[in-house]
């Protein structure tokens, strides 16, 4: 009978090979074990003097038909249109933003509500691009017709630049931080393994009453605040 070959030389056993390999793979786990990571998140905020505004401002009016309000609604807001017009706001800075119809109900003691009317009511958004304007704006759409006001926000009309300064300022805060935390641990911070961005912010609306508007509306638009958020994800050694 030929006797069987081992594959293996006779200078290195199965046994003595198995035990090897054992002795190998905890190396190779340890050289491939996670990276040494810190991760932080910083944030940058500038501040800009604003160059437009939006209104939002309303018509609401109440009457015993669903025809009636509506007309009434109508007939208020036509000129308030007009003016805005007059005033040089160009139409695509003007939109609807809602239209409604709700019943009134009265509700009677020990009987059932019924409807005692109708509310009409439209919401219009206008963009401001001469601050100048805003005040005298307002005074004149309430004198017109319009009888809600739902707020003033006041912006950029091209925040692109406010933002990337705001980007940078945050990746500067995130290396600072970095260095912070690596400088407290004792470790030495490496390169940049990975950014992710947290979202940017800008300002929103300023409320005003309209029940507290005189005739002379005194508006103050001081600054807008930008800002954003970047996550960065450093080496450390």
């Amino acid at each position: 009978m030929t006797p069987r070959l081992s594959p293996f030389p006779a200078r290195f056993p199965a046994l003595g090979l198995a035990a090897l390999m054992a002795l190998a793979v905890p190396a190779l786990a340890l050289a491939d074990g996670p990276a040494r990571t810190i991760t932080v998140t910083g944030t940058g905020e500038v501040a800009r003097a604003p160059d437009m505004a939006t209104i939002s401002l309303g018509v609401r009016h109440e009457a015993a038909t669903a025809r009636e309000a509506l007309d009434l609604m109508s007939a208020a807001m036509t000129p308030v249109l007009e003016r805005l017009a007059a005033a040089g706001i160009a139409p695509a800075d003007m939109q609807t933003g809602s239209l409604g119809l709700d019943p009134v109900f009265e509700y009677p003691e020990n009987h059932a509500p019924r409807v005692t009317g109708y509310t009409a009511w439209t919401g219009l958004s206008v963009r401001v691009r001469d601050l100048a304007q805003v005040g005298a704006i307002l005074d004149a759409v309430v004198s017109d017709g319009a009888n809600s006001l739902d707020g003033i926000a006041f912006g950029l009309a091209d925040p692109a630049a406010a933002l990337a300064e705001a980007r940078i300022a945050a990746v500067a805060d995130a290396r600072a931080r970095a260095e912070l935390y690596a400088g407290a641990a004792g470790v030495e911070l490496g390169g940049v393994l990975s950014i992710g961005e947290g979202g940017s912010s800008l300002p929103g609306p300023a409320m005003y009453d309209m029940r507290a508007m005189s005739a002379a509306v005194p508006v103050a638009a001081g600054e807008v605040q930008v800002s954003a958020q970047v996550t960065v994800v450093y080496a450390i050694d």
